[in-house]
């Protein structure tokens, strides 16, 4: 792979080529939900340090009687009188700045807790095709950088654009006041740095969206570079990854320096027109001074008030910039937030709707069936065939059915459909006579479990991998309630205690509602070490499990790569099976397996389907013949269903498929090898044939 052709195109939605132009603070005011909850200690925040700015606007009022009065009669106890006052002044602006800090500190990092846990929930619940489009570093930076940045405007930028804003309005009024001829002086550059600050933002806000977008981009290519580094490692491309990678620096080093430019201009006009002006007035105010026509201490008063308001003007530059990064932080952060979700879940009219195409008043038939299903990825270009087209397929309560087809025929996308992790846009799918369509999708995978191709683990123990298919299973949600029906069997008096609120009045009520909790938990916890025994049971796992450091307690590692392929493979196969599904569908589960492991657990798997009702996407004739009957999907189509000895005498593509299969020396399927289990559950039969170019290989 090749770093360079990570880059998102410009058409992803990561990517807008012609992003909404929103005002930045139309922007931040989208921040106001996650805010309104700590608005009380912000606004307190904000208003002490408006009074801890205007009390350093006061200063050079006391500095301006300090001079025209104690030190201009020599008076010693007034200037140290007044010294004093400054002093305290001085304390308590420091003070309150303080204070203003230990304000914002929780509540900013409560907001950005709560956004940062809207996102990730929001990113769990997006469909699938959402994630298609999206890279994984452009979601991790949005989780991570844009939200630290969101914070930092909350900590700081929010509160000093408004104090700021204050000691500017309350410092040019005293100005004024003092000596408005001077006043309107210091007032000139107010107009060109209007005018300069207004440009600078619409342009640093271009700029801050294209580095926060390449640093999405770097994201995912270090998160790829880190996954796949055995590949890198294994062909020596090293070196070549390396200059790929030090090519997006570059780029994001020269976006960067573009933002450096901006800021410099702008802050360097911010320093230079006011530093001119404070000049001007200084040498006007001493002429008017020799002139007698003004004090010496109203000049102090003035030039200190004007020095006071340096930071103020000099800052709002840089706290423009981060305002405008915080602005695009914030749109980055809600085009996830702001994604629309699948419809979940169903409401009566899709119920109505999923019906519709119903005829006769004959009951839904049981077990798992495909009708007239079809599907097309949202990606896909208008003028390419559908992955699936037409699929009429009905497996039997209780049935294992076969999914076999060559590379690229929808096998994949048609298990897919079953847990709802897209949605037919065709046809309809029922699940013992319930539409798909009409049930939650927590509920349709509360029903169907299932074992990808690519088996994926997380950085957790062997246990806590395999039991992430019992949560919320109707088996374990059974058990559980099988538990507390007993539990209040065996302790009666406890139950309507704790029901009732009372206590039995010698102490003992209390201990007993522990002793029933605590036995619950051990009844809960023991069925799980059951069910988690039977799973790798039948994934013939539990060996090499028992054989890990930790036992079943071990942590796997990131992925599952302290594991082997066939190691992670037979795990998500516990996984799938752990909770008894009502319908299992497994995608090329032994893939990874040897042999000798194959044969072991496809020994067990046989008592696992005679309970359940399973599709089983199979590529050898060993998995073939787990099965009751064979569908052969071609070209988005089923072309045939039948057992396995019925499509190798009547389909010449099932025959062909199974005999490049088959392993050499073997006799091969095509000589009738394996059970004719489910003969006389009805002929084949064909609904299209022939494959057509700009067929998915999804």
């Amino acid at each position: 792979m090749a770093l360079t052709a990570h880059t998102t195109p410009r058409t992803d939605p990561a990517h807008p080529a012609a992003p909404a132009q929103h005002s930045a603070v139309r922007s931040l005011l989208r921040l106001w939900p996650f805010v309104r909850p700590v608005r009380a200690r912000l606004f307190t925040a904000a208003f002490v340090a408006v009074v801890a700015s205007c009390i350093g606007v006061v200063i050079p009022l006391v500095l301006k009687w300090l001079v025209d009065g104690p030190v201009a009669a020599g008076d010693t106890g007034g200037v140290w009188w007044g010294g004093g006052c400054l002093l305290l002044l001085g304390l308590a602006e420091a003070g309150l700045f303080g204070l203003r800090r230990w304000l914002v500190a929780r509540p900013t990092a409560g907001v950005e807790a709560a956004m940062r846990e809207a996102l990730y929930h929001r990113v769990q619940r997006l469909p699938v095709a959402f994630h298609d489009r999206w890279a994984s570093g452009q979601l991790l930076s949005r989780a991570t950088t844009d939200l630290q940045l969101l914070r930092l405007f909350l900590v700081f930028p929010l509160t000093f654009l408004l104090v700021n804003g204050a000691t500017i309005v309350v410092g040019c009024a005293i100005l004024l006041a003092q000596r408005w001829s001077l006043g309107l002086v210091l007032l000139a550059p107010v107009l060109p740095l209007t005018v300069m600050c207004s440009v600078f933002q619409a342009k640093y806000a271009q700029v801050a969206r294209r580095a926060q977008d390449q640093l999405g981009d770097l994201t995912t290519v270090v998160e790829e570079s880190v996954l796949g580094i055995r590949i890198i490692k294994g062909f020596g491309r090293h070196r070549s990854q390396a200059r790929a990678f030090r090519e997006l620096i570059r780029s994001v080093r020269a976006t960067e320096l573009r933002k450096a430019r901006l800021l410099s201009v702008v802050w360097g006009a911010n320093t230079l027109l006011p530093e001119l002006a404070v000049g001007t007035a200084l040498v006007l105010g001493a002429v008017q001074v020799a002139d007698g026509r003004l004090s010496a201490g109203t000049l102090v008063a003035f030039l200190s008030t004007a020095l006071a308001l340096r930071w103020p003007v000099d800052s709002i530059g840089f706290l423009l910039a981060m305002s405008s990064a915080a602005a695009t932080a914030a749109d980055r952060c809600f085009e996830v937030l702001d994604a629309p979700l699948a419809d979940d879940p169903a409401a009566p009219d899709r119920a109505a709707d999923a019906g519709g195409g119903r005829t006769g008043g004959a009951p839904p038939a049981g077990g798992l069936v495909f009708e007239g299903v079809g599907f097309r990825y949202p990606d896909a270009p208008p003028d390419t065939p559908a992955t699936l087209r037409g699929v009429d397929l009905h497996i039997r309560p209780g049935e294992t059915m076969a999914l076999v087809g060559a590379t690229g025929s929808g096998k994949t996308t048609l298990t897919a459909l079953v847990p709802r992790l897209y949605d037919p846009t065709a046809g309809r799918i029922t699940l013992d006579g319930r539409d798909l369509a009409t049930l939650s999708r927590d509920e349709a995978r509360a029903l169907v479990a299932v074992a990808f191709e690519e088996p994926t683990l997380f950085s957790a123990t062997a246990a806590e991998n395999v039991l992430m298919g019992a949560a919320g299973t109707p088996d374990a949600d059974r058990a559980a309630g099988r538990s507390g029906r007993q539990d209040e069997r065996d302790h009666p008096r406890a139950a309507r205690d704790t029901e009732d609120g009372r206590d039995t009045g010698d102490g003992h009520g209390d201990r007993d509602v522990l002793a029933d909790r605590t036995g619950l938990a051990t009844a809960r916890q023991a069925d799980q070490e059951a069910a988690l025994r039977r799973a790798l049971e039948v994934a013939q796992a539990d060996g090499f499990v028992a054989a890990l450091p930790q036992g079943a307690a071990t942590e796997v590692g990131e992925q599952g790569m302290s594991l082997s392929g066939g190691q992670r493979q037979r795990l998500a196969l516990a996984r799938a099976v752990v909770g008894r599904p009502r319908f299992l569908v497994l995608d090329d589960p032994l893939s990874a397996l040897d042999v000798h492991t194959e044969a072991l657990v496809e020994a067990a798997l046989r008592n696992v389907l005679a309970t359940t009702t399973a599709l089983v996407v199979a590529h050898r004739p060993s998995t073939v013949l787990l099965a009751d009957r064979v569908a052969l999907l071609s070209d988005g189509r089923i072309a045939a269903v039948g057992t396995h000895r019925q499509l190798l005498r009547d389909s010449p593509e099932y025959a062909a498929l199974m005999s490049g299969a088959a392993e050499p020396g073997d006799g091969g399927p095509a000589h009738g090898s394996g059970p004719d289990a489910g003969a006389g559950r009805g002929p084949a039969r064909t609904t299209g044939t022939g494959p057509h170019e700009g067929e998915s290989a999804r």
